[in-house]
């Protein structure tokens, strides 16, 4: 893995700002799906984290026989290291930003990509308003919301969300880079919570209370969603992938603009408070191990 700046060679080019969750899985598979990538994340140790991220996901690739050797080095070798937005080449075909999901902390990033003059801007917001976001772009046209899902490697959907002044061209880009990378799509309309994190997030705050009020362990409320619903995993094994500061803020956001019905429970507040949360920080709901995070066995 390089150092950019990344252009040409005939292959198509993402940007991808911050390393940390998200950001590892949206590299990874964009990475395996023949793309040159560049990621931009001032931190050392997370971007240490995402080196052995990468390596450690492509060598399972090669271990169960979706990737063979040389396609896992072309992988690794397709992954370039940036520490601010300012090293990316100009023109890129894809610039997405994955940083926190803080409303001045995005447009600041946005304002910043949008200089660079990429075709197609995505956010991988899960809340915030799209047409809020595109005020910080010189042509809010190109901006979309594109929502992924965690494991990204493993998990097919991509929330297409437009806004005001998201163009039609727009959407069609967006839509032919997530077939590319083999993902669907749906499109949603610019409304509080989109679809999935409405659906999700009220499931998962229910989960909390459930386990505050003593209803049952953690352990014992996922397995009933896994068994009696066929949910692939529990709610609150889930927020503990996702982090329980980002559950946090989605409900804090979703409560001002949709009502009570999203507001934090108590728990919640108290773990992220403790810096309990989840799997990034190696306690949440449950225990779990810091090294690099791989794709699920039986994973693309």
């Amino acid at each position: 893995m390089s150092n950019p700046s990344i252009q040409g060679q005939g292959m198509p080019t993402v940007a991808v700002i911050g390393a940390g969750t998200m950001g590892a899985g949206i590299v990874y598979v964009f990475a395996r799906a023949g793309w040159q990538v560049t990621v931009v994340e001032p931190a050392a140790r997370q971007r240490a984290r995402l080196l052995d991220t990468i390596a450690a996901a492509s060598a399972d690739g090669v271990r169960r026989g979706k990737l063979s050797p040389i396609q896992s080095e072309q992988l690794k070798n397709s992954v370039h290291i940036a520490e601010r937005i300012a090293e990316l080449s100009e023109g890129l075909d894809l610039a997405i930003e994955t940083v926190p999901e803080d409303l001045s902390l995005k447009c600041r990033v946005l304002g910043e990509l949008s200089n660079l003059a990429p075709a197609l801007i995505g956010s991988n917001t899960s809340g915030l308003s799209i047409d809020a976001l595109a005020e910080s772009l010189a042509d809010p046209t190109r901006l979309i919301g594109m929502h992924f899902f965690n494991p990204v490697w493993s998990l097919p959907l991509i929330e297409l969300v437009i806004g005001k002044r998201t163009s039609e061209q727009t959407i069609a880009a967006a839509r032919r880079h997530a077939e590319a990378i083999g993902k669907q799509t749906i499109i949603v309309r610019n409304q509080p919570g989109f679809a999935t994190s409405r659906l999700d997030l009220i499931a998962s705050l229910e989960a909390m209370r459930m386990l505050e009020d003593g209803v049952a362990s953690a352990e014992d409320i996922d397995r009933a969603a896994v068994l009696a619903y066929r949910h692939p995993i529990g709610p609150l094994r889930l927020s503990d992938i996702v982090g329980l500061d980002v559950r946090l803020d989605i409900a804090r956001h979703l409560q001002k603009s949709l009502g009570e019905r999203y507001a934090p429970p108590r728990l919640l507040e108290q773990m992220v408070a403790r810096g309990e949360l989840g799997q990034k920080s190696g306690k949440g709901f449950y225990d779990w191990p810091t090294e690099p995070i791989n794709p699920p066995a039986g994973s693309p």
